[in-house]
């Protein structure tokens, strides 16, 4: 076996030991609200301060890191490939529970809010970036906390892009922030009845 047949195949070993995603754990059930605080208790704080500071309800929080990670700490855009079979980096810098963009994570820490050395694969900061990023959104284009689809559909464009109304031309995303829209909706109802939601 030639050296460069040999080094290509432990490439090609090493990128599909990493590209499944991220190490961390989701919990069990992500359809279900109160199964997932019962299984993470340090979620809810998370959630609740988040509310607390920037008024996005529990919720909407929920549902878009649903739709980002679904409760992933370590998850990653999918490698792009050449000719199919060669690794060339990821999609995007998104990272972590909020898939943060590398820059708009910058922003954030760059900003007041941040807690010093907070990271995207922490709940607590990725919870209070997505409430400092969807603050902005409410003040900038005024959507509503409580309105889970517009502001996945900020989140997911960026503001500009929401202005321009570039979602329009998606419908893929147009249907996904409906099912972000309706999840919010769903766990919204079943917090009521969580024991560990109070």
């Amino acid at each position: 076996m030639s050296r460069l047949f040999r080094a290509l195949v432990i490439l090609l070993l090493v990128a599909s030991c990493g590209g499944g995603g991220g190490s961390g754990t989701s919990p069990d059930n992500l359809d279900n609200a109160c199964s997932i605080l019962q299984q993470r208790p340090t979620y809810y704080r998370a959630f609740k301060a988040t509310e607390r500071k920037w008024g996005v309800p529990v919720h909407v929080q929920m549902a878009t890191i649903y739709q980002e990670s679904k409760f992933d700490s370590d998850a990653r855009t999918p490698l792009k490939y050449s000719l199919g079979v060669i690794p060339m980096g990821r999609q995007s810098s998104a990272f972590g529970y909020s898939q943060a963009l590398d820059g708009t994570w910058k922003e954030y820490l760059a900003s007041s809010s941040a807690r010093r050395g907070a990271r995207r694969d922490d709940i607590r900061d990725a919870t209070d970036f997505m409430g400092w990023y969807m603050k902005q959104s409410a003040d900038q284009l005024g959507i509503p906390m409580w309105d889970a689809r517009n502001h996945y559909l900020a989140y997911h464009e960026g503001r500009t892009g929401y202005r321009k109304g570039t979602y329009n031309a998606k419908a893929w995303l147009l249907r996904v922030s409906s099912e972000v829209g309706q999840r919010a909706i769903t766990y919204q109802n079943q917090l009521r009845s969580c024991r560990n939601a109070r």
